[in-house]
């Protein structure tokens, strides 16, 4: 299986989109969160696995969709990306 993510919700806060979404690490070591965003400003990777993390491994603002992240292998959780 490989690396995946899901929007779960998104809304708008003044000038700002936020999506919120889940990633599943499919037994990779990372891969593409996709955020729906046409600029992603902030991404903020909160794994739910106790142990590792999720490293965001791009440098703000990102243009497009895909924001690429890196983690230990099979790596979960969920993310906030706030943009345009």
């Amino acid at each position: 299986m490989a690396f995946t993510s899901t929007i779960v919700s998104r809304t708008v806060f003044g000038n700002k989109k936020i999506v919120i979404g889940t990633y599943d690490g499919g037994g990779d070591n990372g891969g593409d969160i996709a955020t729906g965003l046409h600029i992603c400003e902030i991404l903020i990777p909160v794994p739910s696995t106790a142990t590792g993390n999720t490293t965001v491994a791009e440098t703000f603002p990102i243009a497009g969709s895909a924001v690429t992240v890196a983690s230990g292998a099979d790596i979960d959780g969920a993310f906030i990306a706030i943009g345009a």
